[in-house]
């Protein structure tokens, strides 16, 4: 069976942020579970968005809806470890794109994960995917983009 591997250019990222893995997203193999990882992601990519000022759904209806979600484990994350969330977006097409998650743990250097959450932009109220706004595109002006 083919295993899932990613890799992102360096030049990507544009956005950091920590978060601590809290006793309660611990399995029963005494490490980070994978459903508490996807909610650490969740809460990156949320940040993220803030800190650019976008938001989710906006008053016109029109929102980005996540559309996939690719993770490969690296290492081990345990109770209490800070980890380093490197958040960025790639491969603009014309209705959303990816964000892209490097997460690390700071105090040893370990590569915990790598993450790719795929979203297009979503007018909820009409119930369709819609091209993506000028003023989201424009702020990653730098942003590679496939057809």
């Amino acid at each position: 069976m083919a295993r899932l591997s990613l890799h992102f250019p360096e030049d990507q990222y544009c956005y950091s942020t920590h978060l601590t893995v809290r006793v309660t997203d611990i399995n029963g193999a005494n490490h980070l579970g994978n459903d508490s990882m996807i909610s650490m992601i969740s809460e990156a990519r949320a940040r993220f968005l803030f800190e650019f000022g976008i938001t989710e759904t906006a008053e016109d209806g029109v929102g980005i809806i996540v559309t996939d979600l690719a993770t490969t484990y690296r290492a081990e994350a345990h109770a209490r470890d800070q980890l380093l969330f490197e958040v960025g977006v790639m491969d603009f097409n014309r209705y959303g794109g990816d964000i892209t998650f490097r997460i690390t743990r700071p105090a040893d250097g370990a590569l915990v994960a790598m993450a790719k959450s795929g979203f297009v932009f979503f007018n909820y109220r009409e119930s369709r995917v819609v091209p993506m706004p000028e003023n989201f595109r424009s702020t990653f002006p730098k942003v590679n983009w496939i057809d």
